[in-house]
């Protein structure tokens, strides 16, 4: 009798709204369909450093699809190629010696790009591994969506209705400063949804005379109060990201946070309005995902789990014009995707007058085209 499927799962990097919907869709596909074995790593990749594991049974992933977070437990900087908790050691022979002790067949990753790196290298060593992208700044090229970025949308958008009324009380310029690290997907959908004076982006460098010059604008012609929403890794031409802090012992370093008061300062000086900033940080991240989330990341899940039983490794799912695919994880590693200058929702916005900070842009954008144009 042949043995029955083994199969790992884990979730990585930061947590997103729809995780529990991918390990639920996983787990039930891969008992009911494959009669498949189930473990679950504790923690991300910290589970296999540590061999911190649970299996997990149909019973243990029933009602989890509306939660938020992820029952696994998550860690961003368990990266077995530079262990933070032995000096920067590389641990990812023990990891794959461990996974082989375990009898598995497969590693199921659910993560964004710092986790389909992680699973393409071990994925290059023997560990065969099944990725599906996770995250909520929507940046991982190859997939039109990521499971997560609806609910942050969603989440901003209603941000910014409320931030609205303040604004018109009290004729103000209110600045939101969404997440997004390199991309500014974020920013880009809720700001458009919500109906934002001015979009900042990182793909964008802005001119401050001209964000200052858009306010004055609705000043003078009686629009008392303007809404900038600007994503975390924005900056104004010719300066920098602002970098809240340095992590020496994570994957990514470097955290962004308080553009929106390097915005407000200089603004202050050169409007008459008041200026008042938002930064909405982490609450983007957290409870119960859409409905559209729960939908993609069953989607995902059930998808990675075939993709498992048919011995197809080394991929990830993923989305593109509207239909379900995999890619191989080696086009995902290592790169950002960004929102390209052409992007429809772009157009879109300056069509109703939105402004991104940037003189002339729609100019510009005569004969430009870019890779992943959002839908």
């Amino acid at each position: 009798m042949d043995r029955r499927l083994r199969v790992g799962l884990l979730t990585g990097g930061g947590d997103a709204p729809g995780l529990n919907a991918v390990i639920r869709a996983v787990t039930k596909s891969l008992i009911l369909g494959h009669d498949a074995e189930v473990i679950g790593f504790e923690d991300g990749f910290l589970g296999l450093i540590a061999q911190r594991i649970r299996p997990l049974s149909y019973g243990d992933v029933s009602g989890i699809l509306t939660r938020g977070g992820t029952i696994l437990g998550t860690n961003n900087k368990a990266n077995p190629f530079r262990y933070y908790k032995r000096g920067g050691a590389d641990v990812s022979s023990q990891v794959i010696a461990y996974a082989r002790q375990l009898g598995l067949d497969g590693v199921i990753a659910i993560g964004g790009d710092g986790t389909m790196s992680i699973a393409n290298r071990l994925d290059e060593m023997g560990l065969p591994m099944v990725g599906v992208p996770k995250t909520i700044d929507n940046d991982l090229v190859a997939t039109d969506r990521t499971f997560g970025f609806d609910t942050a949308v969603s989440i901003v958008t209603e941000a910014i209705d409320r931030l609205h009324t303040t604004a018109q009380s009290h004729q103000r310029v209110m600045i939101v400063e969404t997440m997004g690290r390199y991309a500014g997907w974020i920013a880009l959908h809720a700001g458009v949804a919500g109906g934002a004076d001015l979009i900042l982006i990182p793909e964008f460098e802005y001119s401050l005379d001209e964000v200052a010059r858009v306010v004055r604008d609705r000043e003078s012609f009686g629009r008392s109060f303007t809404i900038i929403v600007i994503a975390e890794g924005a900056r104004m031409a010719g300066g920098e990201m602002a970098v809240r802090k340095t992590l020496d012992d994570s994957p990514d370093p470097l955290r962004l946070g308080g553009i929106g008061y390097v915005l407000q300062a200089e603004l202050e000086a050169r409007i008459k309005s008041e200026v008042r900033t938002t930064i909405l940080g982490h609450v983007q991240r957290g409870g119960t995902p859409t409905a559209y989330d729960r939908n993609l990341a069953t989607s995902f899940g059930a998808m990675a789990a075939d993709l498992v039983a048919a011995r197809e490794f080394g991929r990830m799912v993923a989305v593109q014009d509207g239909r379900f695919t995999s890619v191989p994880l080696a086009e995902v590693a290592d790169r950002v995707r960004k929102v390209p200058m052409d992007a429809p929702l772009v157009r879109a916005a300056l069509a109703v007058g939105t402004s991104f900070g940037v003189p002339e842009l729609a100019a510009s954008l005569d004969g430009a085209r870019g890779e992943g144009a959002v839908v």
